[in-house]
């Protein structure tokens, strides 16, 4: 679909397919304008709570790494004995069951609660009620504006930053860019996967669009590597070895260029749907996938695909996930400041 909408694949069918598209987009554009002009203008209410609250969001569909942030800020939080919760929408979990964000987000970060529900002001209530003196932290919430929040960070991917210039659904973008104007950060992520000029000229733009928001710029880098056993192994153990990788996320791409950036080898990739739940059929294509290839040292993919893979091996190899972590090239100290000037524990400026 990316190609289709990058204009990148070309023919009668993919041509028809961005005509139907784009009839499509001034409709979405309306709603999501008319939406925001009643936040703007104070038409739809916005709810308070007596806690600080912080958006982690995008302008776009598709990942722009914002689990690895909201990890980080959730750790940075615990180490000052400041209590946290996360709260999110929960999009894609079956029935009452955390869907695959939530289970990643747990596996990382055991002693962090996480509320999932639509209705994001009721869970902020029921965090507070379990824990009225803490940080709440919304994952996923720049275009969910019925709670209010103290700090709005938005991510742009280097990638991809603008959603190819379009709204949805005949571009990525989920609202117009001239939104970035409510951020108070823009975070640039996998910062190291454009040239300088480029990173310069995104820079530009969001300054245009936003001249009130502090800039970051963060790369993604792999931690280490872990299996369904619970089992990790540090990076070397597939450094400059040949693996066979897939996932099943929005943002393919940046995954890719995390793992050869970190010196992986990937001999062969596959691509699945993002919030894919790999059921039986998908894992028996990828066992059959991996008994084909025979000289590589193992699979790798996301934790955020791992945890819905029962599974240490596929075929007669190990598969490994691997974790992200976050590092800072500009912005870090601003950012800090930042979360400083909070106001804990439920003492609110009037």
């Amino acid at each position: 679909m990316l190609e289709i909408l990058s204009g990148r694949r070309a023919g009668l069918a993919a041509s028809c397919l961005r005509g139907v598209l784009s009839a499509a987009e001034p409709i979405y554009g309306w709603y999501v304008r008319r939406r925001n002009r009643g936040y703007d203008d104070g038409r739809l209410p916005v709810t308070h709570v007596d806690a600080p609250v912080i958006s982690v969001g995008n302008l776009t569909v598709g990942g722009t790494g914002k689990t690895p942030l909201v990890c980080w800020l959730a750790q940075w939080f615990k180490g000052r004995g400041i209590d946290v919760t996360l709260i999110s929408r929960g999009y894609g979990r079956a029935g009452n069951k955390p869907n695959d964000e939530a289970l990643e987000l747990a596996a990382r970060l055991p002693d962090v609660p996480h509320v999932q529900n639509p209705d994001r002001v009721a869970a902020a209530r029921q965090a507070l009620a379990n824990c009225p003196r803490q940080i709440l932290i919304l994952d996923d919430a720049f275009q969910h504006r019925r709670i209010a929040r103290d700090l709005d960070i938005v991510l742009v991917d280097a990638l991809e930053p603008f959603g190819f210039g379009r709204l949805l659904p005949r571009g990525l973008l989920r609202e117009p860019v001239e939104g970035l104007s409510r951020a108070h950060f823009v975070g640039l992520s996998r910062a190291d996967t454009a040239a300088v000029e480029r990173r310069e000229e995104i820079r530009s733009e969001v300054a245009r669009l936003a001249p009130q928001a502090a800039w970051i710029e963060m790369t993604h880098k792999l931690a280490a590597l872990v299996n369904r056993a619970g089992q990790s192994a540090a990076l070397e153990t597939l450094r400059g070895q040949k693996v066979l990788a897939f996932c099943g996320i929005g943002n393919p791409a940046g995954f890719a260029h995390t793992l050869t950036s970190a010196g992986i080898d990937v001999q062969s990739w596959r691509e699945f749907p993002d919030h894919c739940r790999f059921g039986d059929r998908d894992l028996a294509d990828l066992d059959r996938w991996a008994a084909s290839e025979l000289r590589v040292a193992g699979l790798v993919c996301t934790h955020k695909d791992l945890v819905k893979i029962p599974r240490d091996k596929l075929g007669p190899h190990p598969l490994w996930a691997v974790t992200v972590d976050i590092e800072f090239s500009s912005g870090l100290a601003e950012l800090v400041q930042g979360l400083e000037r909070l106001e804990f524990f439920g003492e609110r400026t009037p």
